[in-house]
């Protein structure tokens, strides 16, 4: 098994996408671009760990331009309050590796770019620990109202776990646009 299909299993406990199959990225990408063009709707990325791999992985798809505003990349954490509104006090309480980063995240970039759906990923890419924190910690956020979170504790190297951070980031988008289905 590929460290990439690793830090998946540990992430979730499976193997198996959304509907039971397993996914390549580019899939289910694809599948996200397709429903929110259906819907009429548009997404919106915040990156931290994945440095704008996200925003490639939609952009990748034919037809992107249509669904995606846009994606700020606020590495440095200044920038997710400058940038994204994350409240100042939150990432002094927690650090920026926290569910209510993600949240805030995905909520900012969605707001501040005017998107239907906003998704973020925050974590620990490695090699070393961040504020005590191990390579692998992952927090993602993903939604239209008040966003979902999704903690991960991902294995591999530096590349596995910011490639199963996009992976699993898909995943939560996916489930949220089907929970909110017409």
């Amino acid at each position: 098994m590929r460290l990439g299909a690793l830090a998946h299993l540990r992430a979730t406990g499976t193997a198996a996408g959304h509907d039971g199959a397993v996914d390549s990225r580019g899939d289910l990408a694809a599948r996200i671009v397709s429903v929110l063009g259906e819907r009429g709707q548009t997404l919106a990325t915040a990156e931290s760990l994945t440095g704008g791999m996200l925003g490639a992985a939609i952009t990748a798809i034919p037809g992107a331009s249509a669904v995606y505003r846009g994606g700020v990349v606020a590495y440095a954490t200044e920038l997710k309050t400058v940038l994204l509104g994350v409240p100042a006090g939150l990432l002094a309480r927690h650090g920026p590796v926290h569910p209510d980063v993600a949240a805030a995240m995905a909520a900012g970039v969605r707001d501040r770019l005017g998107a239907t759906w906003g998704l973020a990923t925050t974590g620990v890419a490695g090699p070393d620990p961040v504020d005590g924190l191990p390579p692998g910690t992952v927090h993602i956020g993903a939604g239209a109202g008040a966003p979902a979170t999704r903690a991960l504790t991902l294995v591999g190297g530096r590349d596995d776990i910011r490639r199963g951070t996009v992976a699993e980031a898909l995943k939560l988008l996916w489930e949220q646009l089907r929970e909110d289905a017409p």
